[in-house]
C-alpha cells in the first residue's frame, strides 16, 4: 500500500532493513528476519521484535523509500506484507515516474512532484477502500452482532464503525476490538482467558488528542474524569481520529449545548446516523468556514480542478465546491487564489470542447460580465447536470429587483473626491492614492462579490480600506451583500413587528443604547441613536435564540458608520451567525473555545511568554475583549476599523494573529509583570496608543481604556505596521487547523461548564445531607447518567425536552418517575424489599412540587439522606393531596399500619435487628394509645394491644407476606378489616405524633442519623445502571 511521505534518517535503521533493490531515487527494502533461511542473531532478535509486537503495530516486512540524490533524508512512500504487493508497487515506479524524475533539475522538485502523485494515489485507495465497504456490508452486520452480543445496548444504539485495535494499560498492550457507537466508544479484548470491556460515553470525554507513548510514535489518547486510555493501529489512525473528533463533537453539542446548535438535518435522527453522514459533516463545516458561507449551505461535490486565473495569465489548480447555492474555488496554495460564485449571480454555465490543451472544461459566467473558466473536471457530464439544476432553483426564488451589488467606477471616484472632516492634505492624498490602487485592482480582479481573492487583495486590506469603500467591501467580503439581494423588504418588516414591543431584551437594547461610541458625534443625536436601536431591535426579533448580548451595540455602531442601515442589519447577521459563530449567546462557548484555542496558539507561537506566565487563563481573560467586539472597544476607533478589515477578509484567523503580534509586542514587559492587574494595565495602554495617522476622520476618543492623560509620553505603534507584522510572523494559521482546535477545545470548554455545574450543585446540596462528600460526587454522576441516557435512546422522553443549559445549576439534569425509581432501587439504603418500588412511587410524588413529572438532583438526595420523607412518602396516598411539606392531611389507621410495615422491612438484616424491632414496638404502641385518645366515640380503646400483637406477628412473617397487605388490601386478616371498619375516620394521628414517638427511641434516631455509607451500592449501580435500563426498554418492547 503506498503511504503517506514523511521524512525519516537511516543511520539508526541500516541494522533493520536490509536493501533488496536501488535506483537513482528508490530503494526496496525487506525487514530483517523476515524471509530468512539462516539463523542470525539480528534477524531473529527483529523477527521476535515483531512477533510480539499486536497485529495491528506490526511494521510490513517490505518498504520502498524515495531518496533525493546528495540528501541524507529519506521518505518512506510505499510498504508491503508480500514481495510480490512491493514489486508492483516498485514495477509502477519504474513504468510512470523515473524517467519523468529525470528532467528536473532541482532537488526539492522531485520529491515535492513524486510526494504529490503518492498522496494523489493515496487518496485514489481510500475512495476504493470506501467503496468496498458499501460491498461486503456482511461484515458490518457481523460486527453489529458482536457489539450488540457484547456490550447489551439497546437496537437505538447505533454502531458506526468498528475498528481492530490495541488499548494500552500503561507499557501493556491489549489487541481487540474498537466499536465507535453514536453515544459511546467501546472496547472489547478477549485474550490468554481474560475478558476485557470498556464503555466510555462520549459525554464523559473530556481531552481527545493524539499522543505518543514508550513504544508507538503515533496513539490516540482519549481523557475521562479519572482516567486516560491510548490506543494505537498502524492503519486508518488518521480517519479514526477523525471520526472520533465529530462524534464526540455531535454528542457534546447535541446533549450540552442545545442552547444555539442544531444539528446538519442528516443528523438529526442519531439512529439514522453513518460514517459516511459523519465524513460529510466535517467536509461541510470546512467548507463553510474556509468561505464564510451560511450554516445551511450544503456541500455537494469537492472536484479536483484548475481555473483560469487572467492576472497570472495560466490555469491555477485547486479545487472546486459545489453547494445549494454557490460554487466556490480555493487553490491547492494557500492564499493563491480564492473564488465565491453566488448562484443567483450566475447567468450560464456551459460545457467547451474538450482538447488535449483544454481538457473537461466549462464557462461559468456571471452578471457583471465575468467567466470563469475550469478545466480537468472529472465526471463533467453530471457534475453540469446537477450544477444547472441548483442553478434553476435559485433563479426560480429570486424575486427581480434592482440593487446595487458592484462597486461603479464613478461611486468611486466622487466619493473619493469629497472633503473629509479632517482638512489635512496628507490625509485625503493618501486616502486618494489607496482608492486609485483599489480601482486599478477592481479592474483587473473585479468588482462583484465574485472577485479573484488573492495575496494582492490581502494586502491592499491590510493597508486599509479607503472611508468611501469600506461598507461596500464589507459586504462583499462577508457576503453580506448576498443576503441582502436575496431577502427585499425582509429588514423592513422586521423593524415593523418588532418596534413598539416592550420584553427583556428591549430594555438591555435601551440600557446600552447611549453606551455605543458615545464620543462619536453620530451618535450624540437621536438619529443615530434610532437607527441603532431598529437594527439591535429587529436582528433580536430574527433570531431569539440569541437575542441582544452586549458589544453587539458597539460592533453595531462601527456597521451604521459605514453601511446604510439595512446593509448594517445584514453585516451584524454575517458575523453573529457564520463569521463568529456561538460568539453571542448566554454562555459565550464560542468566545470562549476561541480564548482556549488562542491560550495554545500562545503556547506554541510565544515560548517564553507562556514560560513565564504559567497561568494563561489571565491573558485570555484579558483578550476576551478583543474578540467579542474586534478590538473596538480597546483600540482607538480610527485603528481600529482596520482590524475590521482584516477581519471581514480572513475572518477569525485575523483576530487569532493580531492578538499574538499585540503580545508578542509586549512580550518584555509582560515577562517582567508582577501580577495580573500589572499585565493588564501593559496592554491597555499599548493598545491605547495603536494610532492610524493615514485616517482622513477626525481620532475618537475611547471611553473604554484605562489611560486617557497620560503623565509621560508613550510610543506610538501605527496600526498598518502591527496588521503587517501579524500577517508576516502569524499569517500561517489555515483555517482547517483553526477549525480542528476550536473542536478539540470546544469539548474542553463544555467540559468546564459540566464541571462548574456539578460544584455548584454539590455545594448547595452537601449541608443539606448526611452523605460523604465523595459518595455524593459520584451518586451525582449516576444521576446525570441516568438523564443522559434517556437522552440516548428516547428523544421524546421529558427529561430530554427539558434539558436546558441556560437553566439554574440545580435543575439543569432532571429524571422522571421510572428513572427516579431505577435510581432509588440501586442505591438507596432505605429498600424495604418488594415494597421498594412502591415507597420509590410514593416519594417521588412528594418531591415533585410543580408537577412537571421531574424531579432535580437536589431533590433526589435529600430523598436518600433525609428518613422524614420517609415518613410523608408513606402518608402520601392516591386519596391525598398536598401543597407544600408539612401541610398533611391526617394519618388514618390503613396508613400507619403501612408504615409500620416499612419500617420493619427496612431493618431486616441489620446487626441491630432485634432493638429496631422492640423500638418500633414501642412506637407504634404509643401512637395507637395517642389516636385512640382522640377518638370521637366513646369506644372502649381495648383494640391497641391487639393491633400491637398482629403488627409484631407479622413483622417476623417473609418479605412477601410483609408487602402483602400494600398491594391488595382485600388479602389482609379478617380480624384487621373489621378493626378497620369499626375505626376507619375516627382514629388518626399527625405527622408531628409520629415524628416525636420515633424520637423517643434512641435506637431508632441512631439508626437514621448514623452517616450513610453507600459505596458498595455506588459501585454496583455503575455496574448495573445500562442494563437495568436496557432490560426497561425490552420490556417496553415486548
Amino acid at each position: 500500500m503506498w503511504l503517506k511521505p514523511e521524512e525519516v534518517l537511516l543511520k539508526n535503521a541500516l541494522k533493520l532493513w536490509v536493501t533488496q533493490k536501488s535506483s537513482c531515487y528508490f530503494i526496496l527494502q525487506r525487514r530483517r528476519g523476515h524471509g530468512e533461511g539462516s539463523g542470525r542473531f539480528t534477524g531473529r532478535l527483529v523477527g521476535a521484535l515483531d512477533a510480539v509486537l499486536d497485529s495491528n503495530a506490526r511494521v510490513a516486512p517490505f518498504r520502498i523509500l524515495l531518496q533525493v540524490p546528495g540528501s541524507q533524508v529519506y521518505s518512506p512512500i510505499a510498504c508491503g506484507a508480500t514481495l510480490e504487493e512491493i514489486n508492483q508497487h516498485w514495477e509502477w515506479l519504474e513504468q510512470n515516474l523515473l524517467h519523468t524524475l529525470s528532467v528536473f533539475d532541482n532537488k526539492e522538485d522531485i520529491a515535492s512532484f513524486v510526494k504529490g502523485k503518492i498522496k494523489a494515489l493515496i487518496a485514489e485507495e481510500t475512495r476504493s477502500k470506501l467503496a468496498e465497504q458499501e460491498e461486503e456490508p456482511e461484515k458490518f452486520r457481523e460486527a453489529l452482532v458482536k457489539f450488540e452480543a457484547r456490550f447489551n445496548f439497546p437496537e437505538a444504539e447505533k454502531l458506526i464503525t468498528y475498528y481492530s485495535c490495541c488499548c494500552w494499560k500503561g507499557r501493556v498492550p491489549r489487541q481487540g476490538w474498537l466499536y465507535l457507537s453514536i453515544n459511546h466508544l467501546c472496547f472489547y479484548s478477549f485474550f490468554l482467558g481474560k475478558e476485557l470491556k470498556l464503555i466510555v460515553p462520549w459525554v464523559d470525554v473530556q481531552k481527545l488528542e493524539r499522543t505518543c507513548n514508550v513504544f508507538m510514535t503515533d496513539t490516540i489518547r482519549i481523557t475521562t474524569q479519572n482516567k486516560e486510555r491510548d490506543f494505537s493501529m498502524f492503519l486508518n489512525l488518521d480517519e479514526v481520529f477523525k471520526i472520533m473528533e465529530q462524534l464526540a463533537d455531535v454528542t457534546l453539542r447535541r446533549l450540552l449545548d442545545n442552547e444555539i446548535f442544531e444539528l446538519d438535518p442528516d443528523l438529526q435522527e442519531p439512529t439514522q446516523i453513518t460514517k459516511r453522514d459523519l465524513e460529510a459533516r466535517a467536509q461541510n463545516e470546512f467548507f463553510r468556514a474556509f468561505f464564510r458561507l451560511p450554516r445551511k449551505e450544503k456541500l455537494h461535490e469537492v472536484v479536483d480542478c484548475s481555473l483560469w486565473t487572467p492576472f497570472s495569465r495560466c490555469h491555477t489548480v485547486g479545487r472546486m465546491f459545489a453547494s445549494d447555492s454557490y460554487v466556490c474555488f480555493a487553490s491547492k496554495e494557500d492564499g493563491c487564489c480564492n473564488v465565491v460564485l453566488p448562484l443567483r449571480e450566475v447567468v450560464s454555465i456551459e460545457k467547451m470542447e474538450d482538447t488535449s490543451l483544454l481538457p473537461n472544461p466549462i464557462i461559468i459566467s456571471i452578471r457583471s460580465k465575468m467567466a470563469f473558466q475550469f478545466i480537468e473536471l472529472k465526471d463533467r457530464e453530471s457534475l453540469v447536470e446537477n450544477l444547472l439544476m441548483r442553478l434553476k432553483q435559485v433563479h426560480a426564488n429570486i424575486r427581480m429587483h434592482s440593487i446595487l451589488t458592484l462597486i461603479s467606477p464613478s461611486f468611486l471616484q466622487s466619493s473619493a473626491q469629497k472633503p473629509s472632516p479632517k482638512s489635512l492634505f496628507l490625509g485625503v492624498s493618501r486616502e486618494q492614492i489607496k482608492a486609485s490602487l483599489w480601482s486599478d485592482h477592481f479592474v483587473e480582479y473585479g468588482r462583484t462579490v465574485c472577485m479573484f481573492r488573492t495575496e494582492k487583495i490581502r494586502k491592499l486590506v491590510a493597508m486599509g480600506i479607503p472611508e468611501s469603500l469600506r461598507g461596500k467591501l464589507w459586504l462583499l467580503f462577508s457576503d453580506a451583500v448576498t443576503d441582502l439581494a436575496s431577502h427585499p423588504g425582509y429588514y423592513g418588516n422586521l423593524v415593523e413587528e418588532s418596534m413598539g414591543k416592550c420584553c427583556l431584551v428591549t430594555e438591555e437594547i435601551e440600557r446600552d443604547l447611549h453606551r455605543s461610541l458615545p464620543e462619536h458625534p453620530a451618535f450624540q443625536n437621536e438619529t443615530g441613536i434610532a437607527a441603532l436601536r431598529r437594527v439591535l431591535t429587529a436582528y433580536a426579533h430574527r433570531n431569539p435564540k440569541i437575542g441582544y448580548c452586549q458589544s453587539m451595540n458597539i460592533l453595531t455602531s462601527v456597521l451604521l458608520l459605514y453601511a446604510k442601515e439595512e446593509e448594517a442589519f445584514w453585516l451584524l447577521v454575517a458575523v453573529c451567525e457564520r463569521m463568529l459563530p456561538d460568539y453571542f449567546n448566554h454562555r459565550v462557548i464560542g468566545a470562549q473555545v476561541d480564548q482556549s484555542v488562542f491560550e495554545e496558539l500562545i503556547r506554541e507561537r510565544l515560548p517564553e511568554l507562556a514560560e513565564h506566565m504559567k497561568d494563561l487563563s489571565t491573558l485570555a481573560s484579558i483578550s476576551l475583549s478583543w474578540f467579542l467586539t474586534l478590538f473596538l472597544s480597546i483600540m482607538p476607533l480610527e485603528s481600529a476599523v482596520n482590524v475590521v478589515d482584516c477581519f471581514f477578509y480572513d475572518g477569525i484567523k485575523a483576530i487569532f494573529q493580531l492578538g499574538l503580534a499585540v503580545l508578542e509586542a509586549n512580550a518584555m514587559e509582560l515577562c517582567g509583570s508582577k501580577d495580573d492587574g500589572q499585565a493588564l494595565m501593559i496592554l491597555s495602554r499599548f493598545l491605547d496608543h495603536v494610532k492610524n495617522e493615514e485616517s482622513p476622520g477626525l481620532p475618537v476618543g475611547n471611553h473604554h481604556t484605562f489611560f486617557s492623560d497620560d503623565q509621560e509620553p508613550f510610543p506610538v505603534t501605527e496600526i498598518a505596521d502591527l496588521i503587517r507584522d501579524s500577517y508576516e510572523k502569524f499569517g500561517d494559521q489555515s483555517v482547517e487547523l483553526i477549525e480542528h482546535m476550536r473542536c478539540k477545545h470546544r469539548i474542553r470548554v463544555l467540559q468546564g461548564h459540566e464541571d462548574t455545574t456539578k460544584q455548584n450543585v454539590l455545594r448547595v446540596v452537601i449541608p443539606e445531607v448526611s452523605i460523604l462528600p465523595e459518595d455524593l460526587e459520584e451518586l451525582y454522576d449516576l444521576f446525570k447518567r441516568e438523564h443522559m441516557i434517556s437522552c440516548y435512546w428516547e428523544q421524546t422522553s421529558p427529561a430530554f425536552q427539558h434539558h436546558d443549559p441556560n437553566r439554574p445549576y440545580a435543575e439543569q439534569y432532571l429524571i422522571d418517575a421510572q428513572q427516579f425509581t431505577n435510581l432509588y432501587k440501586l442505591v438507596s439504603p432505605w429498600t424495604c424489599g418488594a415494597h421498594t418500588e412502591i415507597l420509590a412511587e410514593r416519594t417521588f410524588r412528594l418531591l415533585d412540587e410543580n408537577m412537571d413529572h421531574l424531579i432535580a438532583f437536589k431533590g433526589f438526595a435529600i430523598c436518600l439522606g433525609n428518613p422524614t420523607l420517609l415518613v410523608f412518602a408513606e402518608i402520601t396516598c392516591e386519596n391525598q393531596t398536598e401543597n407544600m411539606v408539612g401541610v398533611i392531611s391526617p394519618f388514618y389507621s390503613l396508613e400507619f399500619i403501612q408504615f409500620c410495615k416499612t419500617l420493619y422491612s427496612m431493618f431486616h438484616e441489620d446487626p441491630e435487628e432485634n432493638d429496631l424491632y422492640q423500638a418500633i414496638a414501642t412506637v407504634t404502641t404509643l401512637l395507637l394509645q395517642i389516636g385512640e385518645v382522640g377518638q370521637r366515640s366513646s369506644s372502649s380503646g381495648s383494640c391497641s394491644d391487639e393491633y400491637m400483637e398482629d403488627i409484631q406477628t407479622e413483622g417476623s412473617a417473609s418479605t412477601s407476606d410483609q408487602d402483602s397487605v400494600f398491594t391488595d388490601v382485600g388479602k389482609m386478616p379478617q380480624r384487621y378489616s373489621q378493626a378497620l371498619t369499626m375505626t376507619e375516620g375516627d382514629w388518626t394521628v399527625s405527622l408531628e405524633h409520629i415524628l416525636a414517638s420515633l424520637l423517643t427511641e434512641q435506637s431508632l434516631v441512631n439508626f437514621f442519623e448514623k452517616p450513610l455509607d453507600i459505596k458498595s451500592k455506588l459501585e454496583n449501580a455503575k455496574i448495573n445502571q445500562y442494563s437495568l435500563k436496557t432490560n426497561e426498554m425490552s420490556r417496553q418492547s415486548e
